[in-house]
């Protein structure tokens, strides 16, 4: 059964859609920003628009030389819309970069009005629950009390380019940090924020080392049962760049569980929270990472970058979900659980997939774009159900999101030079789920 897609959004300009978390709560509204194109960050405005009747409202617009991007949805009200801001009044000393950026948060109760999520101090000493750096695509746990997100630091950029490694990061509702401002460029937070994964910029071929943190999902609507019967109530899964013997990158993915208690992300473990003006940031005392996957002796190993994904579970946190090639070198969706074990292989496709993917909020069904339409896999049989027709141009690999309320899937399109917003019904009440 083959949908038809409909075109939302019409004017000439792009419009940039995140991976996860861009519908409002009732599944009414869609949130984007408005780069000219993924790569190009001079976007100045936050936008959402009403699917149905095609009603848009500016939530946020950037001031002052800013540029803003890649929003995210809270799924609780009041709605809040999280979001990358770069720096105001950039000069030759200081424009946006990925270790300068920050993310915020504008609530429906407040249009317009941007709260910092990250504070930063970047002068030694440095203070606890402040970053040094930049953040990006800030995703709300499902409980909307958190956030993760990936980080860059500015301290190690100075001191070395190749020191500053890519790391997920996340923000807790512990309180309010305001660093003592002694740089025109440090600022306050309303959340406390520690690095939660652990990465060396040189890691020993064929360990468990990484240099580089990203992609990271939060771990079921409520965290996961351990093998010994333990709830955990938070934790995030991330991919880690290891290195085989013979020196070749293999992404493969990890898992740290996360401390339940807010306090106990403000105490520090064998290095300190806050990092030195020699080394990174570390994470709370008791965040341990952990390797979930071994691929190096597969034929085709690691976890892929292209197309360019991130880790999502279904909803009860049994599975982690990611896209891997099998052995004749077809990209199919996998999964596996938070305890580790082994990866099970969901899909069985002639075609590989094309996209990042989402979930939909039972845990049955995964959208994503496959020979060149959008499409849904049955995540227990692996059969597939085609959404759109096949077309030429295959929609884009960024963003394939299925609404809260199950009936539609959002995805992009490039449509004579912009990017537009489309939505397709799912029909996934008409398969008896």
């Amino acid at each position: 059964m083959v949908f038809k897609e409909r075109q939302i959004t019409f004017d000439r300009c792009s419009h940039q859609i995140t991976n996860i978390n861009i519908w409002t709560p009732d599944s009414q509204w869609l949130v984007y920003d408005v780069r000219p194109h993924g790569a190009s960050f001079t976007g100045l405005t936050i936008e959402k628009i009403h699917v149905k009747h095609g009603q848009t409202e500016v939530i946020y617009q950037a001031r002052d030389g800013a540029h803003v991007g890649v929003v995210t949805v809270s799924q609780q009200e009041p709605v809040r819309y999280a979001f990358i801001h770069g720096p105001e009044n950039p000069d030759a000393q200081w424009q946006y970069d990925f270790h300068h950026r920050r993310g915020v948060i504008v609530s429906d109760r407040q249009p317009n009005v941007a709260m910092n999520i990250d504070a930063m101090d970047i002068t030694p000493p440095y203070t606890a629950g402040a970053l040094r750096g930049g953040t990006h695509v800030h995703v709300f746990s499902p409980d909307g009390s958190r956030l993760s997100f990936t980080y860059n630091d500015h301290v190690m950029h100075e001191l070395d380019p190749a020191l500053d490694l890519r790391n997920v990061a996340v923000a807790v509702p512990l309180h309010a940090v305001m660093p003592v401002k002694k740089h025109p460029r440090e600022y306050g937070g309303s959340y406390f924020s520690v690095i939660v994964s652990q990465t060396t910029a040189f890691p020993h071929p064929g360990s468990d080392e990484i240099n580089r943190a990203y992609e990271e999902g939060w771990i079921g609507l409520r965290g996961y049962r351990k093998n010994n019967g333990q709830w955990q109530r938070w934790a995030l899964a991330f991919i880690g760049d290891t290195y085989a013997v013979n020196g070749e990158k293999i992404p493969e993915i990890y898992l740290v569980d996360l401390p339940e208690n807010d306090d106990d992300y403000a105490v520090s473990g064998a290095q300190p929270l806050t990092g030195t003006e020699t080394t990174l940031p570390a994470p709370p005392e008791g965040v341990q990472q952990k390797r979930l996957t071994f691929t190096h002796d597969r034929r085709w190993p690691g976890v892929v970058n292209v197309p360019r994904h991130w880790l999502r579970t279904s909803p009860d946190g049994s599975k982690i979900g990611f896209l891997m090639k099998d052995d004749e070198g077809i990209v199919q969706l996998w999964s596996i659980s938070p305890n580790g074990g082994e990866a099970v292989q969901i899909t069985d496709s002639k075609y590989s997939i094309q996209s990042a993917f989402s979930w939909d909020s039972r845990g049955q069904f995964i959208a994503c774009v496959c020979d060149n339409s959008v499409v849904l896999f049955d995540s227990q049989t692996g059969k597939m159900q085609r959404l759109t027709a096949r077309t030429d141009d295959a929609p884009s690999a960024d963003a394939i999101v299925i609404s809260p309320d199950d009936d539609y899937v959002a995805f992009m399109r490039d449509i004579d030079g912009y990017r537009q917003i489309f939505v397709v019904e799912t029909g996934i009440g008409a398969y008896g789920v």
